[in-house]
């Protein structure tokens, strides 16, 4: 009878599928659902409050309050009466124009597909009617709307996958303050906002991404990460699709979660061995949008599509940042370069979706190349005109079945081997592209 029963148990736990216990080292045995990898490429959406006075950065608040920056202090002395305080700016968060078909039809010609929304930054106003948030959210003040679920609802209509970012920490929320006095040994923020909201959010809007943040003041015991996490991956309704990131308290960052961030704006030199994604601006000074915001600081679609392929090469997700107005414009000038992006991927989108690093990650050819792979299949992305018509790579093994084409023409290309490794390729005229970035894709090689 015991054998019998021990049976039973291991089959009905195995049909019931992996629970995660409440610790990291269960935690980070989850394998991260496969969509993630596949997609590559997705949007980053930081909108708020901070988006009304739109200067310095998505961090005004702070800088103007907590660290006292004199730029920031003249900027409202300048500009607005004595006593207007940081809430006044909520009633001008109108978001008049924003009509999130439109959001999601440039996000959908970007080629992106995922798009991750902020639903709460540091300054502790939420994009949605947050219970845990009387009167600081977008639904009771500001806009009026429930913006989570009306940016979800068209982002999902194109069959792309919504993620929220949220931060766990804010500012200058008196319960956390009070946590912070008691060196993190009281969790009344924990237990009365932080946590409530977030499982509210999950069960709410069922996200396919949580991107964690403002996590790195307290320890995750503080923050009881591994409880959510746990409850996230067992019992959520996401469960089996949910992905997060590596931003769950002091210490957690590029080590535990589920793929890793890192810092912002990360750059590895080498091909890292956990999965990762690079959270990029293309405004390169603020994640929020600026009324000051010049040209020169923003990236052109050149540089933008460099830094992706060099992501993708190295096993990573390419998350770019725009910040919309306040009143729900993304800037022309962003909306550009995503739609740039999308034109570029339209013809090169298959070396990068579903791609995996190849055994070698990038060398410096006739000009520098960056590699990705699909089984037998091989590309090779170069970020620069090589401006002759021979190109020469050495670290493919061709064989007598390997066939060379450029993506976006369908005649294959003249090449010859070279010594036990690599090829010389007869390039055609390169066709113009705004994006300066070719990509030759080489069938049947090792």
């Amino acid at each position: 009878i015991q054998i019998s029963l021990f049976l039973c148990l291991l089959s009905c736990a195995s049909s019931l599928g992996t629970r995660y216990t409440p610790d990291w080292a269960s935690l980070d045995s989850r394998p991260l659902p496969e969509w993630y990898d596949e997609v590559k490429f997705g949007i980053f959406v930081h909108w708020g409050v901070f988006s009304v006075p739109a200067f310095g950065s998505e961090w005004f608040w702070w800088y103007w309050k907590g660290a006292q920056s004199p730029s920031y202090i003249q900027f409202m002395t300048k500009n607005y009466p004595p006593g207007f305080s940081y809430t006044d700016f909520a009633p001008e968060f109108h978001a008049q124009f924003f009509d999130p078909d439109e959001w999601a039809d440039v996000f959908e010609a970007s080629g992106a597909k995922y798009v991750v929304l902020t639903n709460k930054h540091h300054e502790g106003f939420t994009n949605w009617g947050s219970p845990y948030s009387w009167n600081w959210n977008s639904v009771d003040n500001g806009p009026h709307r429930d913006l989570v679920a009306d940016l979800g609802a068209a982002i999902r209509k194109r069959s792309l996958h919504y993620g929220l970012y949220n931060s766990l920490y804010e500012w200058f929320n008196p319960i956390y303050l009070s946590d912070k006095r008691s060196g993190f040994k009281t969790q009344d923020y924990v237990e009365k906002k932080a946590m409530p909201e977030l499982y509210e959010l999950v069960n709410r809007y069922k996200p396919d991404l949580i991107w964690s943040d403002g996590d790195w003041e307290a320890p995750d015991t503080y923050w009881n990460s591994t409880g959510f996490l746990a409850w996230l991956y067992n019992d959520s309704p996401v469960k089996d699709v949910v992905v997060t990131n590596d931003r769950w308290g002091l210490g957690c960052y590029c080590k535990h979660g589920g793929y890793y961030n890192c810092a912002d704006k990360f750059t590895p030199g080498e091909l890292p061995n956990h999965k990762w994604e690079k959270c990029q601006s293309v405004d390169t000074i603020s994640w929020g949008y600026r009324r000051n915001m010049k040209l020169s600081e923003v990236m052109d679609l050149p540089s933008i599509i460099k830094d992706m392929v060099y992501v993708v090469a190295l096993g990573g997700n390419y998350l770019l940042n725009v910040g919309p107005t306040s009143d729900g414009m993304i800037a022309p000038v962003f909306e550009e370069r995503l739609r740039g992006i999308g034109a570029w991927l339209k013809v090169n989108g298959e070396a990068i979706y579903a791609t995996k690093p190849w055994r070698v990650q990038a060398e410096n050819a006739t000009v520098p190349v960056w590699y990705t792979s699909k089984s037998s299949t091989v590309y090779a992305i170069f970020t620069s005109n090589p401006m002759q018509n021979s190109f020469t790579l050495s670290a493919p093994k061709t064989s007598n079945s390997t066939v060379v084409t450029l993506l976006g023409s369908p005649e294959p290309l003249k090449w010859a081997p070279l010594h036990s490794t690599g090829l010389i390729v007869l390039l055609p005229d390169l066709p113009f592209t705004p994006a300066d970035a070719w990509t030759l894709k080489l069938d049947e090689v090792a």
